[in-house]
């Protein structure tokens, strides 16, 4: 199906599911976001552009979510806070999820999902129309997704065929257009390196997330990972580095000189600061 058939099929969805209604349009200031922002232009439809404020975002993401005119949603609570309260996010633990980003502000909202992001994706979402729930059957929200089918190469023609202008980080040294990168909250232990590249980029921050799982770790003498792990340099170690606690065990072993794996002095040698 070409460009112009999906587009055109995109805008009739969303006039069919936004008629007599104001929908959200969830605004990441991703790339996927600027098509189905540029798309709700195009349809005519009401809507409200909304980003909701991670914290955590890559620098210069809410002002360029300001020049595009859409509103900005504060968090109840900001980033590191929920980390003191909750310990450090991990791929299978993203509580940061729930409470940052899923969270139900109007009954209708547009979203830039797509199949071909991920096999997951691919499975899970096999219509553009679903009833996504937010903690409780109170919070839900019916959500249209009209660009589920659409490709890498849909969106980059798309962007180039609008004029659109996407937030920096989208463009390289000579300014070209990259479709395959991504915008994420920084650290995101989603990325392929559980965010490690974007920590040794930013070390300051860095050094942040684990003042504040040092703040977690000693507040709560019962957990689990005080046994496991023993120190909270080891468990942040654990979170980075190793793919699973029988890894662990196997990097930490005593070396051949008979001396302990030092789990801070590897982290302050790794991202070249003192902790």
């Amino acid at each position: 199906m070409t460009l112009k058939k999906k587009t055109e099929q995109a805008i009739k969805l969303l006039q069919v599911f936004a008629k007599d209604k104001t929908v959200e349009v969830c605004f990441s200031g991703g790339k996927d976001s600027e098509v189905i922002l540029e798309l709700a232009k195009m349809s005519g439809i009401n809507y409200r552009a909304i980003y909701r404020n991670t914290t955590i975002d890559p620098p210069g993401t809410i002002a360029h979510c300001k020049s595009k005119g859409v509103e900005i949603a504060p968090p109840k609570e900001k980033f590191f806070e929920i980390v003191k309260k909750h310990g450090m996010p991990t791929r299978r633990v993203r509580f940061c999820c729930s409470l940052l980003k899923e969270y139900k502000i109007l009954d209708y909202a547009v979203q830039g999902i797509r199949r071909c992001e991920s096999a997951a994706r691919a499975k899970r979402y096999k219509e553009p129309t679903i009833c996504r729930v937010y903690g409780s059957k109170a919070c839900s929200v019916e959500v249209c997704l009209p660009i589920l089918d659409w490709s890498d190469k849909d969106v980059e023609e798309f962007i180039k065929s609008r004029g659109i202008k996407c937030h920096p980080l989208y463009y390289d040294e000579q300014g070209k257009f990259q479709v395959r990168r991504r915008l994420g909250c920084v650290g995101c232990p989603m990325q392929a390196d559980n965010g490690v590249g974007d920590f040794q980029a930013r070390q300051k921050l860095f050094k942040r997330l684990v003042d504040c799982v040092k703040v977690w770790y000693d507040t709560h003498p019962n957990i689990s990972s005080r046994k496991k792990f023993g120190s909270v340099y080891n468990l942040v170690y654990h979170n980075l580095f190793c793919k699973t606690y029988d890894d662990y065990l196997t990097k930490t072993q005593r070396n051949l000189f008979g001396e302990d794996f030092d789990a801070k002095r590897y982290l302050e040698k790794y991202f070249r600061i003192k902790l």
